[in-house]
């Protein structure tokens, strides 16, 4: 997977760039990430109860971080190969 995406999608998210995290959403390889992202707009947008919002955006933040380490995690596997 492309690492760039997770790092862009968590500056989106930190920056509240909707537009951004939309555009990534659709151009992404990663369908996990599509659909995390995806879930958690539609409850930004839509969504009355902020600990709906709140469990999906903890939900992204937590793909994301698991993504990035297993891309880390590649890279090193891949060095002592």
């Amino acid at each position: 997977m492309n690492k760039t995406d997770y790092d862009r999608a968590l500056y989106y998210t930190h920056r509240s760039e909707w537009d951004n995290l939309l555009i990534l959403m659709v151009r992404t390889k990663d369908h996990f990430l599509s659909k995390k992202i995806e879930h958690f707009l539609h409850a930004y947008r839509f969504e009355h109860d902020y600990t709906t919002i709140q469990r999906n955006l903890y939900t992204l933040l937590r793909y994301l971080e698991h993504a990035t380490c297993m891309t880390q995690h590649d890279v090193l596997y891949e060095s002592y190969s």
